[in-house]
């Protein structure tokens, strides 16, 4: 098995991480614009060897592990290179836009775009860890244009390494997930400007700063370079998300303001079912696509 992964980071790197243990005798090829990200990941043995485009015609799979903007000019060319065997996804946080950006390509039966809903706030070949993927959901989008035989080949694979596959149509997909990932995101970036802006010294922040804070603040470690593309190409959703959330945040301090600590109880119990929600006591029904297990 040769696999070649493009953009050697957490998901990337996991991905073959995981392959690798699965598939001892596969060969794992890394392609990175950054040299020393592919240097670093050759030592830490997360790919064995580099590779260049010329090398994709022999590829069983393709993995592109870039920021979602670069992956709109960088999947036509992967497709173009690839051979008639050979199975490509990219892994992003936006779909609509990447898969418009290969709607028309000669080889889009070649390509199935995929999002895994799993992570850390890391980045780098270093933060590419064993078992990411276990129990974590891959959405999956417009699987119907991918070749039959090509896509059981990804989907056997996505489900080896632990992943729940869930079907969904890419305008659900972007706007889904720009409620349960980017405006957590934005939210804990902000939080962490906040209390930067105002707690000048340092020192008070991490003396007083408890559980609480540094779990909520935790995305705020996450790389810009990777979240300003997903923010610019989900705009709309976002910027929907966002009003929504600045509304509550507003109705919040006007019950404050008014002393109204009833409706401060109310509030927060209502959204307490959120636990149950969270740790699969009451699911909510799937919408905009189908769940399989």
């Amino acid at each position: 098995m040769k696999v070649h992964v493009i953009g050697i980071g957490l998901i990337g790197g996991s991905m073959v991480l995981d392959i690798k243990s699965l598939h001892p005798d596969a060969t794992i090829y890394g392609i990175d614009n950054n040299e020393s990200h592919l240097t670093e990941a050759i030592a830490l043995g997360v790919v064995d060897k580099a590779a260049t485009f010329d090398d994709l015609a022999v590829a069983d799979f393709v993995i592109v592990s870039v920021p979602v903007d670069v992956a709109l000019t960088l999947l036509p060319k992967v497709l173009d290179a690839i051979g008639d065997n050979t199975i490509v996804f990219e892994v992003g946080s936006t779909k609509m836009p990447i898969c418009e950006a290969v709607a028309n390509h000669p080889r889009r039966r070649n390509f199935i775009a995929t999002h895994p809903i799993a992570g850390t706030e890391f980045s780098g070949p270093s933060a590419a860890i064993k078992g990411l993927f276990q129990g974590k959901t891959n959405i999956i989008c417009e699987v119907e244009k991918t070749t039959f035989k090509l896509q059981e080949k990804a989907l056997d694979l996505f489900k080896s390494i632990g992943m729940r596959i869930r079907y969904m149509d890419p305008k659900s997909h972007d706007k889904h997930i720009a409620y349960v990932s980017h405006l957590s995101h934005i939210s804990s970036f902000m939080l962490g400007k906040t209390v930067i802006d105002k707690e000048k010294v340092e020192q008070d922040i991490f003396d007083m700063a408890g559980s609480g804070f540094e779990s909520t603040v935790r995305l705020a470690k996450s790389s810009p370079a990777m979240w300003t593309p997903i923010f610019k190409q989900n705009k709309k959703q976002v910027v929907k998300t966002l009003g929504e959330y600045i509304s509550n945040l507003s109705h919040f301090k006007e019950l404050l303001e008014n002393d109204d600590y009833d409706a401060i109880f109310n509030e927060m119990q209502s959204v307490n079912k959120i636990k149950e929600i969270l740790n699969g006591i009451s699911p909510p029904t799937p919408k905009g696509g189908v769940e399989k297990k």
